[in-house]
């Protein structure tokens, strides 16, 4: 069953239309990201903090039913909110890619098996190489299997 509970939406005005048209439609409309045509997933955390849902748009980079969650946060120097609240509860997690949302629980990806899900993703988005590129941290990848 997805997360419930008070949802607090972006501060940002394209991530809560984006959210809001994919819900609303099913996924259907605003399944890509802004102008790069590159279709994304909607991802449902926790608030580490607040106990409120925040929902993010991602890649959708999906391999055999699991999904990876690139923290890139656009190259930023620090890793995003939505990481730190999946290393706070790693199973307050909902995954919508399409009309039906389900749980999920996420794990921080480390040696060859990030390796391979670095390079799906780069694959898939090829601009994370550059963001890697342009800051000091490893970039976190997560992954986010069925609950």
């Amino acid at each position: 069953m997805p997360l419930s509970g008070e949802y607090e939406p972006s501060p940002q005005q394209w991530v809560r239309d984006q959210v809001e048209t994919y819900e609303r439609t099913g996924g259907r409309e605003a399944n890509t990201l802004r102008d790069t045509g590159m279709p994304v997933v909607i991802y449902t955390t926790r608030g580490a903090k607040s106990g409120k849902l925040r929902k993010t748009p991602l890649m959708r980079v999906e391999h055999d039913g699991k999904y990876a969650m690139v923290a890139s946060q656009g190259g930023a120097p620090t890793h995003p909110q939505w990481y730190w609240n999946l290393k706070a509860d790693p199973t307050a997690l909902t995954v919508q890619d399409g009309p039906e949302p389900f749980d999920a629980v996420a794990r921080e990806l480390t040696g060859a098996e990030r390796d391979e899900w670095w390079a799906r993703a780069v694959a898939t988005f090829p601009p994370y190489a550059g963001y890697q590129e342009r800051v000091d941290r490893v970039i976190p990848v997560l992954l986010a299997e069925r609950a």
